[in-house]
């Protein structure tokens, strides 16, 4: 996209409401026994949520790295996960491998729904205009936070979402039924996003996306999701002794932590996967990075070994410096 067409979609997300297409893997759990049921095996308090709740959570393995990061919702009488397409199959398969006597249900809902998210600003009226739920009722709703809707005369399920780098709502509708939804949402004043606009605003906000910037080897405490995604009052999960152990013993101290790197105005953007240096050796690598418009400025997030981390700290790059800076580069309203 040119710089213009950049500006143009980044203010509308900034100053008004920007549409966001977006992919995610949906599993319903249902049964008497469902939260229960995911209290055991995810890292946040599930049990604790009720209808209308939703809150952000990881699943680890035994030795405490992440197989998904996801977000679950009590819709009252289901749990709805949302979570990365490409660990859904995965997750699936791990949750039917671990039911045994409860009263629990799974369901892939991915190909059922069509999700859009609508943010900035002026996201609450925009979708109130679009769909009829009231500005108040959209305001209200917790976040993270979920309800059933009505779009089109079709049953839906509206999220409230923090996670693209502006505050905003997310709307899941059948498939059929996502085109009128976009004539409908952009008729009331929204700007489509493309996928780069997207990813800038959410590395603005230092939000880290599984794939790039977390995977099966991350540490929930190495991304640094740990107050987001991880209960420390609830009882046992998987993978739970590993996060103790580190933060108890080792006092919370990981190998390398994600970063937020900040350059020079007119410097190249990194490219995800370029190492950085400190004193001739390797200590860390990019996993996001982007021109950030707000600062005139390329970003990146980046892992960098925990000497290095504290902010003002100085790493090397390619071509030119960059500064450690502390998350996010760019306040949320």
């Amino acid at each position: 996209m040119s710089p213009a067409g950049l500006s143009q979609a980044y203010q509308a997300a900034r100053q008004h409401a920007g549409l966001i297409l977006r992919e995610r893997g949906l599993i319903v759990v249902s049964g008497s026994d469902r939260a229960a049921y995911l209290q055991g095996l995810l890292t946040n308090d599930i049990s604790a949520l009720t209808a209308g709740q939703g809150c952000y959570a990881a699943y680890l393995t035994a030795q405490g790295r992440m197989i998904s990061d996801l977000f679950v919702y009590e819709l009252g009488d289901v749990i709805l996960l949302a979570l990365p397409r490409a660990t859904k199959d995965t997750i699936l398969a791990k949750l039917d491998a671990f039911i045994f006597s409860e009263d629990v249900q799974l369901g892939d809902v991915t190909e059922t729904f069509s999700a859009v998210a609508v943010v900035g600003p002026a996201a609450a009226s925009t979708v109130s205009a679009a769909i009829g739920v009231s500005d108040t009722d959209l305001r209200a709703l917790p976040l993270p936070g979920c309800r059933r809707i009505e779009v089109g005369g079709q049953p839906g399920i509206l999220l409230r979402v923090g996670d693209t780098g502006e505050p905003g709502f997310e709307l899941l509708v059948p498939r059929a039924q996502m085109p009128q939804t976009l004539q409908a949402l952009q008729g009331a004043g929204a700007a489509s996003l493309d996928a780069e606009t997207a990813d800038v605003l959410r590395i603005e906000a230092g939000v880290p996306v599984f794939g790039p910037d977390m995977a099966e080897d991350t540490i929930p405490l190495e991304a640094g999701i740990e107050q987001q995604a991880i209960s420390f009052t609830k009882g046992c999960y998987v993978g739970q002794e590993v996060i103790i152990r580190v933060l108890h013993r080792g006092h919370g101290r990981v190998a390398q932590k994600l970063v937020g790197l900040l350059m020079e105005p007119g410097q190249a953007v990194p490219a995800p996967g370029t190492t950085l240096q400190a004193d001739g050796k390797d200590v860390g690598v990019v996993t996001s990075s982007a021109e950030s418009p707000a600062l005139g400025r390329p970003i990146a997030l980046a892992y960098l070994k925990r000497d290095f981390i504290a902010p003002g700290t100085q790493v090397q790059l390619r071509a030119g410096m960059a500064t450690v800076v502390a998350l996010p580069f760019v306040a949320r309203a």
